[in-house]
């Protein structure tokens, strides 16, 4: 299956689910972004990979902007060359507007996560010549003052079927991409990661979130990234 048919598949799934609160709003960056989403996808995921760096969800100044992963607009615009034309959603939330590329926001994981990916690789062809990142869950959720929600702060009974949704799509994005390790960004992403591939042969492994709620991260997320990676793999393999 192509990663274009799993990210639709995917989309479908998803935005047929409901949400109470705390969430007051969704976003769903692979239908409004689906343009710049899918070129990510076809310029920077065709071939085998050796390793699947997987996020949590998108964040409201990164993939929720431009339907990149970890998508700060400087990175995905000008290191990825993603920029296509974002639509809005139906429904927004007043202090959260979807600007697409012109958004002057800046998310810190994404200008962390790809600016280590630049300064270890030079440029994006090195780096996805054995690597791909991805997020776990596609949608942004956000409470009634605007604040981001993740995954793992929603009530379980509304997270089954989202898990169901994004379990069965990460097998799916897994097999097409023939990877041997998954590496989580963050404890959630592996933890599920792990959930959804039991007793396959994968691989996995977790790096520090680059978020800037972190602390380790913020004391320098490259460096902590190098030394949880290098209990894995070597990258100049």
């Amino acid at each position: 299956m192509q990663l274009r048919d799993i990210s639709r598949s995917l989309a479908r799934r998803v935005d047929r689910l409901a949400f109470g609160p705390p969430v007051a709003h969704v976003y769903d960056p692979l239908v409004y972004a689906r343009a710049s989403h899918e070129r990510y996808l076809e310029r920077w995921g065709s071939g085998a990979k050796f390793a699947l760096f997987l996020g949590m969800n998108p964040g409201p100044f990164g993939m929720g902007q431009t339907g990149v992963p970890f998508g700060e607009v400087a990175a995905a615009r000008d290191f990825l060359g993603c920029e296509a034309p974002v639509l809005a959603p139906r429904v927004q939330h007043p202090r959260r507007p979807i600007e697409g590329f012109a958004c002057r926001r800046s998310e810190v994981s994404g200008k962390r996560l790809w600016g280590w990916a630049k300064e270890r690789f030079g440029t994006p062809e090195r780096f996805f010549e054995r690597y791909f990142v991805h997020n776990y869950c596609p949608l942004l959720f956000l409470g009634e003052t605007g604040s981001n929600l993740t995954p793992d702060k929603l009530p379980r009974e509304e997270t089954e079927e989202l898990y169901a949704a994004c379990d069965d799509a990460l097998r799916a994005l897994v097999a097409a991409l023939g990877v041997q390790w998954v590496i989580g960004v963050g404890a959630f992403a592996e933890k599920r990661a792990r959930a959804a591939l039991q007793g396959s042969e994968l691989q996995f492994g977790t790096i520090p979130h680059p978020s800037p709620a972190s602390p380790l991260a913020n004391r320098g997320w490259a460096a902590a990234a190098d030394q949880a990676l290098a209990r894995y793999f070597p990258l100049s393999d």
